[in-house]
């Protein structure tokens, strides 16, 4: 709501940013409610708990190092933030509590909310907020990406938790429609990757449901070109033809330099040698800027929970709502990280958090809902 008004010129930018200076504020709250939870309960800190920290530690350390030795400090800045932005959300989805009635009705109220102003605001199939006074400045504006980043992660909270199979299919549709119009690619993405995961997980008979799935991608494979060309003109359909998108091949370029940047310097890598926003969006950059070890570090923190979770928690399981937002999490991070964010993504924390969560109601009977 605050983007709406100020996007629309109502208000002024009163809260200075959108998330970098929020960030920082509620990092020490965040800590301290953390501490708080260990304080009440000598069994509170969990192994995920210290992997996570000791992460947070090496590239705090990794950064600290580089800009002694005189880095790009625009570069070690934004590492920084994406470090605090990666805490924050780990505090957060550790100690979701979805059995408050209140919270989880305000997230699904800021999901409803979300949804109807980006339908409310498109304009030719696009979301659209002309940027008046401040808000054109794009350090007081959240961009499309920073809207779809809320709005999925709202969307993962209340799907997750929601029991009946009709409740899951009107979000899903609700999450494809906004962000199509919003435009944003890899968020849209994850909302259609997941559907089958979450429903192949929710369902009674599995076979029949993998059945379905296949032959609803078939039809779909079949009858994309019609589809897509009823389809309003949106930055989404260039998934449909990544030959003919613009983001793709640059992409792909920036892959290949950063390859050519850890093939000179396999080791240590080499922090921030590259124009500033110029990264690999992968998870290439974490060997870029962090070397081997960095790079080793995040890949088996971002694969670990995922493959705890797959086989016996997936299939034999007892339903869960805290399993099913943890996998959701830990999938969709891999995905990301794999095509389209940089290192160390928010998600990430945000993953690990989810999946901490699980593993300690699991272990003390304090899991959230079914």
């Amino acid at each position: 709501m605050y983007q709406t008004l100020l996007g629309l010129g109502v208000i002024p930018a009163v809260l200075g940013g959108y998330f970098s200076a929020i960030a920082i504020v509620f990092l020490g709250p965040l800590l301290w409610h953390y501490f708080v939870s260990i304080k009440a309960n000598a069994h509170y800190v969990l192994r995920s708990d210290f992997y996570f920290f000791l992460f947070a530690i090496y590239y705090s350390f990794v950064i600290a190092v580089n800009l002694v030795l005189g880095t790009n400090s625009a570069i070690a800045q934004k590492y920084v933030f994406s470090l605090i932005f990666c805490v924050n959300l780990y505090l957060i989805f550790r100690m979701l509590d979805v059995n408050d009635k209140i919270f989880m009705g305000l997230v699904t109220g800021s999901l409803l909310l979300m949804s109807a102003i980006t339908m409310y605001f498109s304009i030719d199939g696009f979301f659209y907020l002309k940027s008046l006074g401040e808000a054109s400045n794009p350090e007081s504006m959240a961009t499309y990406q920073g809207f779809a980043r809320s709005y999925i992660y709202a969307f993962l909270i209340v799907v997750c938790y929601a029991k009946l199979t009709s409740v899951r299919l009107v979000l899903y549709g609700l999450a494809a429609v906004s962000l199509f119009l919003n435009g944003a690619r890899s968020e849209f993405s994850a909302v259609l990757f997941i559907i089958p995961i979450i429903e192949l997980y929710r369902a009674k008979y599995k076979l029949y449901s993998v059945t379905l799935a296949f032959v609803l991608l078939t039809w779909l494979g079949a009858n994309a070109d019609s589809i897509v060309g009823v389809l309003p003109e949106s930055r989404i359909l260039q998934l449909f033809d990544l030959s003919d998108s613009s983001s793709g091949a640059a992409r792909e370029q920036l892959s290949i330099n950063a390859w050519r940047t850890i093939l000179h310097n396999p080791v240590l890598g080499d922090f921030g040698s590259y124009p500033d926003g110029h990264y690999a969006h992968n998870i290439l950059c974490a060997w870029v800027d962090f070397g081997f070890l960095g790079f080793a570090f995040f890949s088996i923190l971002l694969m670990w929970p995922a493959l705890r979770l797959s086989a016996p928690g997936y299939f034999f399981g007892r339903k869960s709502g805290d399993f099913c937002l943890a996998f959701a999490f830990s999938v969709i991070g891999i995905l990301w990280a794999l095509t389209a964010k940089a290192v160390p993504d928010m998600s990430i924390g945000a993953a690990l958090g989810a999946y901490a969560k699980y593993r300690y109601g699991l272990s003390y009977g304090q899991a959230g809902r079914t």
